[in-house]
């Protein structure tokens, strides 16, 4: 399972984006990046915000 933070994506928002792959999450963080913030993620920033996703190891 990925995370990611909306905080620390640099938003003031308690977001948390969970997903399979790398690829879901970065999905999910530009529809919420346009519908909740009005920002257009584009190819530059979702370079930037992958390298903000980490690895939830945490075991159900």
């Amino acid at each position: 399972m990925k995370t990611l933070h909306c905080t620390d994506a640099g938003f003031d928002c308690k977001a948390v984006i969970h997903a399979n792959t790398t690829e879901e999450v970065l999905q999910q963080a530009a529809e919420h990046a346009t519908k909740v913030h009005g920002v257009t993620v584009t190819q530059e920033m979702a370079t930037q915000i992958a390298a903000l996703i980490k690895d939830d190891e945490k075991e159900n």
